[in-house]
């Protein structure tokens, strides 16, 4: 290990450890629920209702989650997600394995989980800078965004046995451990106090950090361009390549491969992001926005499995590439103490459309069939990153020195 490593960083070693867990069981989370609900039910549209409900509920609670991190505890509120997580997935687990789970219950549950997660973004976001030094920063990012991709890599691959072999439950109930063991080591994390901030309301709060999210015009426009990005990702990722598999391929033993190699790329994403320094990061960043076409055109062809798999393989890299410089910009640009609502806003309107995606692909899916909703998907990816990239703050913002 390198000696100046953010590794060797306890802090940092520790949340590793807990992105291993917790993204390797949510990785598993995804095509389980998939998986179980067109089991139990043999309807995409059902399914698209489930898969879409935790990004509803994520974004009635991103703005208060990140006021909330902003002037409590990000640490502690981090773990208080991870803790609601695990019980949630542990209630749908046992709701498969006893043979009891029903589209409502399941529903309500996701909604659960989509809080947990706009409590846990924002303030993750925030609380790595209280971690390290801002010159380890991108190096940080890279390197965390390794752990997660690497275990949304393997996670995603045995998420599809284990399906395959003992259903959606078991593989909930094991992504229900994870997140337990992750709270357990956010908890034992010893990072450096928040700034204490002046007495306000949360409504004053969420003004001071809208104002803040407005002043950046390359900032808000890109969250513009990844609210329909994230909605053609989601329906691609959540529901139809599921779907695709299931109908033709060889089920979720397929779709875990891609997943996994999806996973894999980000994993050289990460150490591509650790050396890189690109002088324009945004832009260059941006250009690897394409990439996420590849994989609704891969299956809209009916290309086969290894095809997809590489064409997954690129989109990964390119995803990790354009969040590590995009997550070092933020981190960078905008003051630590209104980083997390700051993130919140970029959070809410990133996945702002996702849910209403994955609607109308379960919709669409069944009325127009798939080959003609995956190259919507595409088109909804490839044609707002065309449109962002003639925007002058996105093309020539520079690095800091």
């Amino acid at each position: 290990m390198p000696p100046d490593s953010p590794l060797r960083n306890p802090d940092v070693a520790r949340l590793f450890v807990a992105y291993l867990l917790s993204y390797t069981g949510s990785a598993m989370a995804p095509i389980a629920m998939a998986f179980g609900v067109l089991e139990l039910t043999g309807s995409t549209r059902d399914a698209a209702i489930v898969i879409a409900a935790p990004t509803m509920a994520s974004i009635a609670v991103l703005l208060v989650g990140g006021a909330l991190a902003d002037r409590l505890s990000r640490q502690k509120i981090m773990a208080t997600a991870d803790t609601l997580a695990m019980l949630a997935q542990l209630t749908m687990a046992a709701l498969f394995i006893s043979g009891n789970a029903t589209v409502p219950l399941l529903t309500g549950l996701m909604l659960v989980n989509g809080v947990a997660i706009a409590l846990n973004a924002p303030a993750a976001t925030g609380l790595i800078v209280q971690l390290v030094d801002k010159s380890q920063l991108q190096t940080t990012n890279a390197l965390l965004g390794m752990a997660r991709h690497g275990a949304v890599a393997g996670g995603a691959a045995l998420g599809g046995l284990l399906v395959a072999l003992y259903g959606a439950g078991i593989t909930l109930a094991i992504d229900g451990l994870s997140f337990g063991l992750s709270a357990l080591l956010v908890l034992s994390l010893k990072p450096k106090p928040q700034r204490p901030l002046a007495a306000a309301s949360m409504v004053q709060d969420l003004v001071l950090g809208w104002k803040e999210f407005t002043r950046h015009r390359w900032l808000w426009v890109i969250v513009l361009q990844f609210s329909l990005v994230v909605a053609g990702l989601e329906a691609v990722f959540g529901l139809l390549g599921p779907a695709v598999a299931r109908e033709q391929m060889n089920g979720a033993a397929d779709w875990g491969i891609i997943a996994g190699v999806f996973g894999l790329g980000m994993i050289i994403g990460g150490l591509l992001g650790v050396v890189i320094r690109p002088r324009y990061p945004i832009r260059f960043g941006s250009l690897w926005v394409f990439s996420f076409s590849l994989v609704p055109l891969a299956l809209a062809l009916a290309l086969p499995v290894y095809a997809v798999a590489i064409c997954a393989l690129l989109a990964g890299i390119g995803g990790q590439i354009f969040s590590t410089l995009w997550n070092t910009t933020l981190q960078q640009r905008i003051p630590v103490e209104l980083l997390s609502r700051v993130s919140a806003y970029d959070h809410l309107g990133s996945i702002a459309l996702a849910p209403l995606g994955i609607l109308l692909a379960g919709f669409l899916f069944e009325f127009i069939g798939s080959r003609d909703t995956l190259l919507l998907a595409a088109a909804v990816i490839i044609v707002p990153t065309a449109v962002v990239l003639l925007v002058a703050d996105v093309r020539q913002m520079q690095a800091p020195p």
